[in-house]
This record gives C-alpha cells, sequence and structure tokens, in this order.
C-alpha cells in the first residue's frame, strides 16, 4: 500500500510539472509573437463530483466567477475540476469565460478519521491552487462567497493570508496564496505522511501548515500597490459570517471593507436555494445576483410544467363531485367502527401531512424565492384539495396551515425590524398565536372524520343511495 500511495503521489506531481511546462511554453510562444501576456492574478474556485448537491455548487461557482467579472475584477477566473465534472458544465464555465483546470482528485488519508465528515472528501484539492505557478497571486474562494465589491487589493497580500471567523482558526473559504510549486510538492509529502489535521478536509490540513497564522500582522494593501511578503491575517471585512447580519440586519463590520460574505451554515440553508429567503434574509440577495448575472433558464421549464399541473388538478377539484359513499356499499360489518374511523384519522392525517410536504421537494431547489414559494403554495393548495375532497372535510380546517405559512412569509419577509432579535420575536410571537388556531382547525378535521363515519352514507352494510356529499364550492 506504501508503494502505491507514494506512486501515485509520484504520477500527480510529474501531471503537475507538465502543465506548469506546457503552460510557460504557450507563454513565451505569445510573447514571441507580440501576444499580450496572460494575467498575473487569479481567483480560483475547485469543483468535484460526489455530492448530493453537485449541481446547486455548480450553479453557485457560476454565479460567484460571474458576479467577480460584474464588478470589474483584472485578473483571470479560474475553477480547479475534478475529472469526473461533467463534460457540458466544464464548457458552461469556459463559456463565461472561466479557465478550467482539470485534475484528478487527490487522494485524502484522513477518512478513518473518528470524527470524518464524507462531504469533505475532496475537499483537498483545494491544494492544487499552489501548482498554478503562472500566476503570482490566487485568491482561492468557496463557492458560498458573495461579492459586494471589488477585492483586488488582496492580490497585494504575501504568500499566504487568510480570515479567523472563529477566534482561534482561520477560515479556508477565501486566502490568498503565492502558488509555488516547492509547497505544493511538500504539501502532497505531508499528506503521504498524515500530518495532523482535525477536521480531515482543508481547513484542519492548511491550519495544521500554517499554525502560526493567529501572531502574524494584519493586513492592509500599500497604497503604492506593491506585493508583501510573509503571511497576514485578513481584516474579517474579506469573509463576513453571514450571522454576523442576521443579528443586526445590517452590515456593521469595523474591521477592513465590507467586501464578502461567506455562508458557513448548515448545507441545506446555503443562500442558493429557493426557500432561504425569507427564512435567511440574505438569500434574496445571493438571488438578485444569480438573476443579475445567469438567469433561470435551467430551471424555468420545469417550474412552469408543475404550475400547469397543479392548475390542472385544481381545476379537476373543481369539477368533481366526489362519493366515498361506494367505498362502503356491499360489505359486511366485520370490523368495528371505532377501528375504522381510526384508520381514517390516520390515513387523513398521512394524506394532509403529504399535501405540504411533497411540493416542497418538487420545486426546483435552486430557483428563486420568489417563484419557488408562489409554485409550492399552490402545489400545496391543489394536493389539500384533493384531501379535502376525498375525505369531505371542511376547506378552512386543511388549509388553516396553508394560511399560517403564507403569514409566517410576511412576517419574516417585514423590511422594517429594527434588528434580528426584534425579529426572532415577532415570528416567535406569531407562532405563539397560531399554534392555538392550528390546534383548533387539527380538532375540527378529527371531529369531521368522526361525523363522517356516523352519516347514513358510511354505515357499515347500509348504503344510502339517496344521500350525497356537497361540492367544496
Amino acid at each position: 500500500m506504501g508503494r502505491l500511495a507514494g506512486l501515485r503521489w509520484l504520477l500527480v506531481l510529474a501531471w503537475v510539472t507538465a502543465q506548469a511546462l506546457a503552460a510557460a511554453g504557450a507563454e513565451d510562444s505569445k510573447a514571441a509573437v507580440g501576444e499580450p501576456g496572460p494575467r498575473r492574478h487569479a481567483y480560483a474556485a475547485m469543483m468535484y463530483m460526489g455530492t448530493p448537491r453537485d449541481y446547486e455548487f455548480y450553479v453557485a461557482t457560476r454565479v460567484m466567477m460571474r458576479s467577480l467579472r460584474g464588478f470589474g475584477a483584472d485578473a483571470d477566473r479560474v475553477v480547479i475540476a475534478s475529472l469526473d465534472v461533467p463534460p457540458r458544465w466544464v464548457q458552461a464555465l469556459k463559456d463565461d469565460g472561466v479557465k478550467v483546470v482539470s485534475v484528478d482528485n487527490l487522494k485524502n488519508p484522513y477518512e478513518k478519521q473518528d470524527n470524518f465528515n464524507s462531504r469533505f472528501k475532496l475537499t483537498l484539492n483545494k491544494l492544487y491552487a499552489w501548482s498554478l505557478v503562472s500566476y503570482d497571486r490566487v485568491v482561492m474562494l468557496d463557492s458560498d462567497n458573495m461579492f459586494l465589491q471589488n477585492t483586488d487589493e488582496l492580490f497585494q497580500c504575501g504568500h499566504f493570508c487568510a480570515v479567523f471567523i472563529n477566534p482561534c482558526i482561520f477560515h479556508t473559504g477565501l486566502f490568498v496564496l503565492k502558488p509555488s510549486m516547492d509547497v505544493f510538492k511538500n504539501m502532497l509529502h505531508e499528506l503521504a505522511v498524515g500530518r495532523e489535521n482535525p477536521d480531515g478536509a482543508d481547513q484542519g490540513f492548511l491550519a495544521s501548515y500554517f499554525p502560526d497564522l493567529l501572531d502574524q500582522p494584519m493586513f492592509h494593501p500599500p497604497a503604492n500597490g506593491t506585493k508583501l511578503d510573509g503571511n497576514y491575517r485578513l481584516p474579517l471585512g474579506y469573509q463576513m459570517d453571514a450571522s454576523y447580519y442576521y443579528l443586526k440586519l445590517r452590515w456593521s463590520i469595523p474591521c477592513g471593507p465590507n467586501s464578502v460574505v461567506t455562508f458557513p451554515s448548515a448545507p441545506w440553508m446555503k443562500p442558493w436555494y429557493w426557500w432561504s429567503w425569507p427564512v435567511l434574509p440574505l438569500g434574496l440577495s445571493w438571488h438578485e445576483q444569480r438573476r443579475e448575472n445567469l438567469g433561470y433558464s435551467s430551471e424555468i421549464p420545469m417550474a412552469l410544467f408543475q404550475a400547469l399541473l397543479y392548475i390542472g388538478v385544481i381545476a379537476v377539484n373543481r369539477l368533481a363531485r366526489p362519493s366515498l359513499s361506494k367505498l362502503c356499499y356491499n360489505r359486511r360489518m366485520e370490523k368495528s367502527t371505532m377501528f375504522l374511523l381510526t384508520t381514517l384519522r390516520v390515513v387523513a392525517a398521512w394524506s394532509i401531512l403529504a399535501a405540504y410536504t411533497i411540493p416542497f421537494f418538487l420545486v426546483p431547489r435552486t430557483v428563486h424565492p420568489l417563484l419557488g414559494w408562489p409554485l409550492y403554495l399552490l402545489g400545496s393548495f391543489s394536493l389539500s384539495l384533493i384531501v379535502i375532497n376525498f375525505f369531505l372535510l371542511h376547506p378552512l380546517a386543511v388549509l388553516t396551515t396553508w394560511f399560517g405559512i403564507i403569514g409566517t412569509l410576511f412576517v419574516m419577509a417585514c423590511p422594517w425590524y429594527m434588528n434580528g432579535v426584534v425579529r426572532a420575536l415577532a415570528v416567535f410571537a406569531y407562532a405563539f398565536f397560531c399554534a392555538p388556531v392550528v390546534w383548533a382547525s387539527l380538532v375540527k378535521i378529527m371531529s369531521s372524520l368522526q361525523v363522517l363515519i356516523e352519516r347514513d352514507a358510511f354505515r357499515l352494510g347500509e348504503p344510502n343511495q339517496t344521500a350525497e356529499f356537497t361540492k367544496l364550492y
């Protein structure tokens, strides 16, 4: 195993060296024919496959790279992509003006650690940034960064610069580096010998590799535009944790320019999901960047199809004359009425739950919130009508939750809160006062089912041909 691992690292080094020599040769050729030389700086991100959210991160990477172009970044935009990234995604990035560097996935030697999280298995690919030796400086980025302004002054920083979001551990969602093949080879060697890594991911490895960064001076870009040497701490304004905004509902980071927002939250609370707003106020800001830079052409067809389907379901329910008495004809009294009532209550409860949950998972996950929420509400309304017609329930009782969700969205989206604490208290107060209403609607639904059983049309073995259920409308 040791020999195989060593051979693997040698192959990786040989590939990287060949890439560097090819890039140098291309540069010399351009200079010989008088073409302008390549840029000396780059914003870089990585992309790999193997997680349930590959597509979402692909979209996030495109939005981030396009936003950098929109802010006038005077640097190349590079994506370090593993070889298994779909060719159509690679081509889309190239069409956006992004340079794609295809690489083999680095073997993660920390997979056996007890605290290892499999979703970080391939994050060590970020180390390939040190192999981009055609650049003087590289700003390495995670895809969940949202730029608020141009940050080209970062290219004046030293050999390694990062932000301390945590008081003691720097964050690897954005850092500046000086590419070096010597450093890259040494990092591969440290991986091979199993250097200490607290979390088994890029964060822990780099924190172990640069253990004294906390003691380094703060970066302040020189006014004359010169580049610094050595390592530096970056001001917090270059990696503003979104939670800072949620507390004040405004940016007030005194340390450095308020330039970049990061979202180091749970995977399902990233800003590109349609449910991120108004749950998270900054979700709409991210989607506005996407709308301006990329659009939603890939999600719109599915959203329109679902909307038409739900409208069709509503139309069918409007015209239907439900009659459940047919279900009870020609049956003998083999089971008690109480058992039938219990079964009916369980089935009705699960049906209502399905009516509110199924549409949530059908909405395209990366669609704009102002389209995603109406589509979800339309879907849950249409499926709720099926439950109402099938079980002959009171419409208002079933739709109480639906109206409650709309109210919650308005409460969370209100733009006039003083700060995040007031907003949280308002949401809590709304939920407190709505809870009894929702409970009363549930009790009414259960009572309606009991009445349903007791009606002549539902007495087992006693079909009533003259009984006809009324319409919903």
